[in-house]
């Protein structure tokens, strides 16, 4: 078990005054099997009102607007999660299975290539060749394998709206590539996977109360009768250090933070993430 205290803050700077501006935030974790929230908050500067709600995909969303004019925005989310161990792969379902009425109704969200995570036919093809002769578990591990091993990490590289083809073309990006990559080619060979975004605590030798800079973080899920979470960046399935806080088809689902604002110049945005392991 871990407990990890994650400082997410976010700044927009504008230059000139903006008249007013409009927002939602997907930065409080879920709770679930694997993850407790013992306390979350989001603040707002300037203060405004908040209203929160949950959308499809089950995230947890704070909108708020400012309507004074402001040349700063400031949002700091503060969460305290205590992380339990994931459970462990278990093939539960056949190819068969799989690839039956059953599934692709229950799960075709999670089937379907969307615009982003589309992977080229030499992606699927290269999923095809990882999963022969292998059950669904073992197959879904070798795909993110194949796919994060033709896929160098290089920053600055993509965007967050990169779709995977041409992350791909490039051989190069950052973890929302290689889990939209990862899910694509995952969906190719019939196995359903969604995206996750979150936190990684960096650091497994950092003390008790040693603050570390972390950034948020993409991994995935496949379905094989189950849900398993896999971190193909790192490759490895999701442990301890991992804090979950939304899942969707892609990156699009599940944006930490996206608005529109009136007035101003183009802003400079600074993002930074704190993370401590409190216990």
């Amino acid at each position: 078990m871990n407990v990890l205290r994650v400082v997410h803050t976010t700044t927009f700077d504008y230059g000139t005054a903006v008249r007013a501006s409009y927002n939602e935030a997907r930065m409080r974790p879920v709770d679930d099997e694997s993850q407790r929230v013992i306390s979350a908050r989001i603040d707002v500067q300037p203060h405004t009102w908040t209203d929160e709600y949950v959308d499809y995909w089950g995230t947890s969303v704070t909108s708020f607007e400012v309507l004074s004019e402001h040349e700063r925005l400031t949002i700091v989310a503060e969460s305290v999660v205590e992380r339990g161990s994931a459970p462990e792969p278990a093939l539960v379902s056949s190819w068969t299975d799989l690839g039956g009425e059953t599934v692709r109704d229950a799960h075709a969200a999670f089937l379907t290539a969307t615009a982003t995570t589309d992977v080229p036919d030499d992606v699927a093809t290269l999923a095809l060749a990882a999963a022969a002769g292998l059950d669904p578990v073992e197959a879904a591990e070798a795909v993110c394998l194949a796919v994060r091993d033709g896929l160098e990490y290089v920053p600055g590289v993509t965007a967050v709206h990169t779709p995977a083809a041409d992350a791909w073309a490039a051989r190069k990006g950052v973890c929302q590539d290689m889990a939209h990559l990862a899910i694509g080619a995952l969906r190719s060979v019939g196995i359903p996977a969604r995206y996750v975004s979150g936190y990684l605590h960096p650091r497994g030798d950092a003390a008790v109360g040693e603050p570390v800079q972390g950034d948020s973080h993409a991994w995935l899920e496949f379905w094989t009768g189950a849900w398993t979470a896999y971190d193909p960046t790192n490759r490895r399935f999701v442990g301890t250090d991992h804090v979950v806080v939304a899942r969707g088809r892609e990156y699009g689902d599940v944006p930490p933070l996206k608005g529109v604002y009136a007035g101003g110049a183009p802003s400079i945005l600074d993002v930074a993430v704190e993370i401590t392991r409190v216990a």
